[in-house]
């Protein structure tokens, strides 16, 4: 028998890494682990991809659900959570300096504890943008693989540690209703603007290449329908799990095709890194919950120095307020963006 054709190939590997996240995220939540539905597939699929196993997510389906979980984010913000906002720029000014002092810290433990050249350093220690680190150091000459290992296991062990600390110390998110309005009858109609709008702002952030646009833009337009109370209804459970055990497998496949050996290399800069990140995080993460009494589960996730896309995936498998985490998450992208390219250009220039 001739071998199966490559799109066969390819569906089979899809297949067999969303099997490989359903059975993941099940196990955690019958374990009754927090977030279980996405911790369970990033670690289930991660480990797959580590055995050998053609762990892939199409980017057409990822790409979906990104919208889908978007759409899922903006249900929950109602009137009463935009007024809200004023309330903030206190602590995003303190996440923006934070975020300064993490790279800076983090850089500094990678050269002297670990030797490595200045570049690789502060790509490493670049925290929750990844797409534009991997598109700087393939242009600048950074060491990809080192950055990328450091990168991944950094958002990797946020998703999987920020649900077990918040319930070990007791802080476990209060339930905002994910599915506001689901008690009455569902209005198509209603779903159906919500999706063609939601969708709409969604590729448009994402046209403009803004990282985490498809959600963030999906997000954008299901919050405004829903927070001015101009719909109610909201998508169904079953579409939101489906979405977040796929996104899940889309974290833990960028494991793929790397060797036990690679990794192993690597382990104690990204654990040393990830560790040194978390300690300055969690320190103005503390100071930010204590001065302003916000819940510390919501701040926890704010200030963790993980992706933008999959910290805001990771607030709607806790139920957090993903008005607050989102708007802090943006802040700190666009400050990070900015200082990343400009210094990492000026030590090109300087080496040069």
């Amino acid at each position: 028998m001739p071998p199966p054709a490559p799109p066969l190939r390819r569906l089979a590997a899809t297949a067999e890494t969303l099997i490989i996240a359903l059975v993941g995220g099940t196990a955690f939540a019958l374990l009754g682990f927090p977030a279980a539905l996405l911790t369970g597939s990033i670690l289930a699929v991660a480990a797959a991809a580590l055995l050998a196993r053609p762990v892939r997510v199409p980017v057409a389906l990822a790409r979906v659900c990104y919208i889908i979980v978007g759409i899922l984010l903006g249900s929950v913000v109602t009137p009463q959570t935009l007024k809200g906002l004023a309330s903030w720029p206190a602590s995003i000014a303190i996440l923006m300096v934070a975020s300064l002092c993490t790279i800076a810290v983090t850089m500094s433990y990678l050269r002297v504890v670990h030797g490595w050249e200045a570049l690789s350093a502060l790509m490493a220690a670049s925290p929750g943008s990844m797409a534009q680190v991997i598109a700087l150091s393939s242009e600048l000459g950074g060491d990809l693989r080192a950055i990328a290992i450091v990168q991944t296991t950094r958002v990797l062990l946020l998703a999987a540690g920020i649900p077990a600390g918040l319930a070990l110390f007791g802080h476990a998110a209060p339930a905002i209703p994910m599915l506001r309005g689901a008690a009455g009858p569902t209005s198509f109609s209603e779903i159906a603007i919500v999706i063609a709008v939601s969708t709409a702002t969604a590729f448009a952030l994402w046209r403009l290449r803004f990282p985490g646009g498809l959600l963030l833009g999906a997000m954008a337009g299901s919050s405004a329908l829903h927070g001015t109370g101009l719909v109610q209804a909201v998508l169904p459970w079953w579409v939101g799990s489906a979405s977040v055990l796929v996104l899940g497998a889309v974290i833990g496949s960028r494991f793929a095709n790397t060797s036990w050996r690679l990794l192993l290399g690597y382990l104690g800069a990204a654990l040393g890194s990830f560790a040194v990140s978390l300690f300055v995080a969690t320190a103005f993460a503390l100071l930010v919950a204590r001065w302003f009494a916000l819940p510390v589960a919501n701040v926890a996730v704010a200030f963790a120095p993980g992706a933008l896309d999959t910290m805001m995936v990771l607030a709607l498998a806790l139920h957090l307020d993903p008005v607050f985490v989102g708007a802090h998450h943006v802040a700190r992208f666009i400050v990070v963006t900015f200082t990343v390219a400009f210094a990492a250009r000026r030590m090109v220039k300087k080496k040069d």
